[in-house]
């Protein structure tokens, strides 16, 4: 009873936090702002089976607060955007141009209808574009927030959709912006084949050369293929911190953390010391851990001629083995072809197939002795292997301090970000991308994604089909759920099984239905007292006949004496007592039966 209780109180707790969720989707539903052109009610004979997601009227999100640049392309042009002139260096010259086209436009399947984003339109082609920023990024005591939207509305086969945050330099030129233009951050999704990435790679400098080398992110251990195949909307967020840490988001979901010190390949400050490229490994070094052992000499006996196989010579030919038929035979229902010319194809023959003589032989064709291994055969010899005593371990140079050596404990601050460009290559078209934000404020960031993504994803969640597709999209957001749905669906047949399954049951519904009388419970209790009590008879006769045996024992003078009329006497009194309890058992049975 008290497991029962439990289940129930179990099933009643996923059933609330179930309506929990959708009171939080209703509640977020409820932000959604009606279009008030939108005047006049529809009017059908029928109800509908569910009501229609609401329209939306869309508002271009606008920062609250200082912002080194955004963008939402809701203007409907590419106003301080310049598509590059250039040309890639290392490519054929027919595919060398930057000529893809970029165009401002809504999604083909928007759920909100004035939101507008930049969209890749070619295929097969290089596209750069970029943009000044409203102010450089300098990078001092302030976090850096990089964050902006894709959706891939036609898939994507292979190509990439992730951004570059320009180096503010006094030569760069924006209609040149090339693969090769300096950057000091990349960041985004990219995708070939079944490979799945998404970058985090930053320029550094290094201090003593003045050189700079890409310094890539470690590769998320999440699994990124529903975000590249889902056709949905989703928001690339990067968060770079003063102390070095980093934080890569999708959908506002950690999937990638680190530090800039640790978490990089290559490592941002090279090792102390490194080996000696002049140290050479002395010519009498031993690496050997095992040699042959010197002392050791081949045994007299030892035959290296002995061949591996010889003839059994106990083998003997089986009877009925057909020495004249062959295993293979010319298929006699075979016919040559009509087309076949013997002086383009040859000389035709019919196909080889297996003798039918040979199904019930235990072989056909020249019968020849088998060959079994050989025992004495030993092969070539070879001395035992011991441990070498000159052995001095695997050599290695030595090692020396590193000329290049530094020490760089603040990565963070690299060089400053003067623009923001696109460099792309894609197999796929309509690629869509919107709401850039690049600033150092975080509530500046929450702000923009609530008043964008998020009121993007409310309008694909409100448009979702049927109460299943909710119910799935809200637990791709919040895998926990997947549990909740399991108690609700589990729960209630697990109860059904054990409420119907368990507890006392009547004896008298085990009888089956015959046409002969059955006795009642009464009866059947009477019955059982009855071969309780005989039971319990039996029981102390049993106890008086072993006193009886003990008594009788030779060695006791007072069981010797015993008159035989006693004996007697007592056995007639048992044979007695047996006959009367069979005659009660006969009475009770004809009872029954009658």
């Amino acid at each position: 009873m008290e497991m029962k209780l439990w289940l129930m109180l179990a099933l009643l707790f996923g059933t609330a936090v179930v309506h929990a969720q959708d009171q939080d989707d209703d509640d977020a539903d409820a932000d959604i702002v009606e279009d008030e052109d939108d005047e006049s009610p529809i009017e059908s004979d029928s109800a509908p089976t569910a009501p229609p997601p609401p329209k939306v009227t869309y508002r271009a999100p606008v920062p609250i607060g200082q912002v080194n640049f955004a963008e939402s392309f809701d203007k409907g042009t590419l106003e301080g955007w310049v598509m590059s002139k250039a040309k890639k260096e290392d490519a054929d010259e027919d595919i060398a141009k930057y000529d893809g086209k970029w165009e401002v436009e809504e999604m083909k399947d928007t759920k909100l209808h004035g939101d507008k984003g930049l969209v890749l339109k070619s295929r097969a082609k290089h596209h750069a574009i970029a943009a000044l920023l409203d102010q450089p990024f300098v990078f001092d005591n302030k976090p850096l927030f990089i964050q902006y939207e894709v959706n891939f509305q036609s898939g994507i086969e292979c190509g990439g959709a992730y951004i570059k945050l320009l180096s503010k330099t006094k030569d760069v030129v924006l209609e040149k912006f090339y693969d090769k233009t300096p950057y000091t951050i990349m960041f985004g999704p990219d995708k070939c084949g079944e490979d799945y990435k998404l970058h985090f790679i930053f320029r550094h400098k290094n201090p003593k050369t003045g050189q700079y080398e890409e310094k890539h992110a470690k590769r998320s251990d999440v699994d990124l293929k529903g975000y590249y195949t889902d056709k949905k909307t989703h928001l690339y967020s990067l968060v770079l911190n003063p102390d070095n840490s980093f934080q890569v988001l999708i959908d506002q979901t950690v999937v990638n953390s680190g530090n800039l010190l640790v978490d990089m390949t290559p490592p941002v400050n090279p090792p102390k010391e490194i080996e000696d490229p002049d140290d050479q490994k002395p010519e009498d070094w031993d690496e050997r851990p095992k040699i042959a052992d010197p002392d050791a000499m081949k045994p007299d006996d030892w035959d290296e001629d002995a061949p591996a196989k010889i003839l059994d010579e106990n083998a003997a030919k089986p009877e009925g083995w057909l020495d004249d038929e062959p295993e293979y035979i010319s298929d006699p229902d075979a016919e040559k072809p009509e087309d076949w010319d013997e002086e383009m194809d040859g000389e035709w023959e019919a196909p080889q197939v297996a003798n039918p003589k040979c199904e019930n032989a235990p072989g056909c064709g020249p019968w020849k002795v088998p060959m079994i291994d050989n025992p004495d055969h030993k092969g070539k010899w070879k001395a035992p292997m011991i441990d070498n005593p000159n052995y001095q371990g695997v050599w290695k140079p030595r090692k020396i301090s590193n000329p290049d050596y530094f020490e760089d404990l603040h990565p963070f601050k690299m060089t400053p970000i003067g623009a923001i460009g696109l460099e792309l290559w894609s197999m796929t078209s309509d690629i869509f991308f919107d709401n850039f934000i690049v600033c150092s404020d975080k509530a500046v960031v929450e702000q923009w994604t609530s008043d964008g993504w998020g009121l993007k994803r409310t309008a694909e969640g409100a448009a979702e089909s049927g109460v299943v597709g909710q119910l799935m999209s809200a637990a791709e957001e919040r895998p926990w759920l997947w549990i909740v749905y399991i108690l609700i669906i589990a729960l209630p047949v697990f109860l059904v099984i054990v409420f119907c399954c368990t507890g006392k049951k009547d004896p008298a519904a085990e009888y089956k239905k015959t046409d002969a009388p059955q006795p009642d419970v009464k009866e059947e209790e009477a019955e059982e007292e009855e071969e309780t009590k005989k039971e319990t008879e039996e029981q102390k006769t049993n106890e008086e006949e072993q006193r009886s045996d003990t008594e009788d024992a030779p060695g006791n003078a007072s069981q010797e004496e015993e008159d035989d009329d006693e004996k007697e006497q007592r056995k007639e009194k048992r044979a007695q007592e047996k006959q009367s309890a069979e005659q009660v058992e006969e009475e009770k049975d004809s009872a029954s039966t009658n």
